[in-house]
């Protein structure tokens, strides 16, 4: 096989010459194509040089195919930076460099022809205002070269062929992450091959809870308080190593990949929005895991119309709380100690300002009796995948809260105490949406080795060489994306956009690597047995929670437009 610029039988190349030059001269006519389309849709969208959020409704398939614009134009800048860290620390290999030109073949084609929302919806430059001679920043001779050469069937054989030879590796490339944070990686990836692979497929089939010995076990790992700063019992370490430790605990099982996300959560609403003796109480617990939070926000018919919810909380003559109304889709929500719940506790309201957000105490149940505290009652839902923690719909009867629990002691705060958690929790679910693609592509890629069809394994055809190619690509550029939202929030940047880009994409990545690797598979993916059909039920969750992918595009749209 030729290397580096090197002619094949196709005429093609597998390593384009000059590739870093290339790939950097595409980034500024993307990010011109960018601003032209943000112009167009300001013009479309604007009431008085305002934006108007009715207008962003009308015309949504432009806002979102601009939102999936910016978060393709960031991907490409992520990556180019990320390739030029690697070339200036001497790790930019054949492997890495393939994985460069495929994102940027595939990715410039994609924003010049339409770009795939979902599996059903594309969105094109015409859609967002854009003629043909807008357009023509996308003939620059360096997108033209990419656009025919970077993503050819020949360089997707090559790319899988590298990484036969580096089964060995974590990583399919280089992640570029400090050797600190490779170092938590392989610690976290032991653990799962050892304690989470094995046993993750039973959980799901049986539909059974995470045992308690993996908890356990994850708390003294510090799991619960890695991001938790060290004066309140946690490990004070960066969003950046929480994206690792998530992204490998998803990639044996994203249930166990998301008992993390409760206490990520909580933790983060206490940290911003909590009183000092609240701080003092609940951190330390929490980081520890003697204290197991739940999120309880989501209502019957609300969905993600969180300023709609009509959970009551009215204080009693003592100052403490009475709590009536039902929620859904609680996670985790039977043996946990504590809710994050969010209710209304101004009557007269009917949006997000009467909102308040509770420290809500519970007894943890057991399976004969998951819900012993006195005003709340709740039933499992049952559900295609996700299963290791179990949902829930709850209903409250003047169930009872301390007023002292009250976060941030200040009524009306609660919708914007749970925004200030957003960034983190979308960042945390694309480090989870990555480990799940990562799980289908280890599952893919060893069923393809081993499974002989006409004489040969199936690696060994193109087309099961070019899907696996695409995930690795696809997984490499949903990881440096993450990693720039984490490191922006690290920094102590705003990040709800970026994060939101990274959300978005990851669980596109999830989705279509699960769904590529049961195709891989065959009939046999489509059997219980096989726990590529769990990958796909778990994938298919990443594109709804934490804000649904119509949601994410929206809110990307609203604020880049603002």
């Amino acid at each position: 096989m030729a290397h580096d610029g090197q002619n094949i039988g196709d005429g093609e190349t597998i390593i384009l010459t000059d590739l870093l030059a290339l790939t950097s001269a595409a980034i500024l006519p993307v990010e011109t194509i960018l601003e032209t389309a943000k112009a167009h849709m300001r013009t479309l969208v604007s009431i008085d040089d305002r934006i108007s959020a009715h207008l962003i409704e009308q015309n949504q398939t432009a806002s979102h195919g601009l939102a999936w614009l910016a978060t393709y134009a960031q991907s490409l800048k992520q990556m180019q930076k990320w390739a030029d860290a690697l070339n200036n620390s001497g790790k930019f290999g054949d492997l890495e460099k393939l994985i460069l030109q495929i994102t940027f073949g595939e990715y410039l084609w994609q924003i010049y022809g339409g770009i795939q929302m979902n599996q059903g919806e594309i969105v094109r430059l015409q859609d967002l205002g854009l003629d043909q001679n807008d357009m023509r920043l996308m003939m620059e001779p360096a997108i033209q070269t990419l656009t025919q050469k970077g993503n050819t069937q020949a360089a997707r054989v090559r790319l899988v062929e590298l990484m036969q030879e580096q089964a060995a590796n974590i990583t399919v490339g280089s992640t570029g992450l400090d050797d600190e944070l490779e170092m938590i990686r392989e610690q976290f990836r032991r653990y799962v091959v050892e304690n989470v692979e094995p046993f993750a497929h039973d959980w799901h089939l049986n539909d059974e809870l995470i045992p308690m010995k993996i908890i356990d076990e994850l708390a003294e790992m510090g799991v619960f308080g890695l991001t938790i700063p060290e004066e309140f019992g946690g490990f004070g370490l960066s969003k950046a190593s929480m994206c690792v430790v998530s992204e490998e605990l998803s990639r044996g099982y994203i249930g166990v990949g998301s008992l993390g996300t409760r206490s990520e959560i909580a933790a983060e609403l206490i940290i911003a929005g909590g009183t000092q003796d609240q701080k003092q109480k609940w951190l330390p617990k929490i980081a520890s895991a003697e204290t197991l939070p739940t999120a309880v926000f989501t209502e019957p018919n609300v969905g993600s119309d969180l300023g709609s919810l009509r959970t009551r909380a009215n204080k009693d003559e003592n100052g403490d709380y009475k709590i009536t109304g039902n929620k859904t889709w609680i996670t985790h929500a039977a043996r946990t100690q504590v809710m994050t719940l969010l209710a209304r506790t101004d009557p007269n309201t009917q949006n997000y300002k009467g909102l308040s957000m509770f420290l809500a105490e519970k007894i943890p149940g057991d399976d004969k009796t998951p819900f012993p505290t006195e005003g709340m009652t709740g039933g499992e839902i049952e559900v295609l995948g996700y299963r290791g923690m179990k949902e829930y719909e709850l209903g409250f009867d003047n169930f009872h809260v301390k007023g002292e629990n009250l976060l941030g002691g200040e009524e009306g705060k609660g919708f914007k105490q749970l925004m200030e958690t957003f960034e983190s929790a979308r960042i945390q679910t694309a480090a989870r949406a990555i480990g799940v693609a990562q799980s289908a592509l280890d599952l893919s890629m060893q069923y393809a080795l081993d499974r002989k069809q006409f004489g040969k394994s199936l690696i060994a055809f193109p087309r099961v060489a070019n899907k696996l190619a695409m995930m690795a690509v696809e997984i490499m550029i949903a990881r440096q994306l993450t990693y720039f939202s984490a490191f922006e929030k690290d920094e102590g940047r705003r990040c709800d956009v970026e994060a939101g880009m990274a959300k978005l994409l990851g669980a596109r990545v999830a989705w279509a690597a699960a769904d590529n690797g049961l195709q891989i598979h065959g009939g046999n993916g489509f059997a219980l047995e096989y726990k590529i059909s769990r990958v796909l039920c778990d994938a298919r969750i990443l594109n709804i929670f934490e804000g649904a992918a119509e949601i994410q595009a929206q809110v990307i749209a609203r604020r880049i437009l603002s």
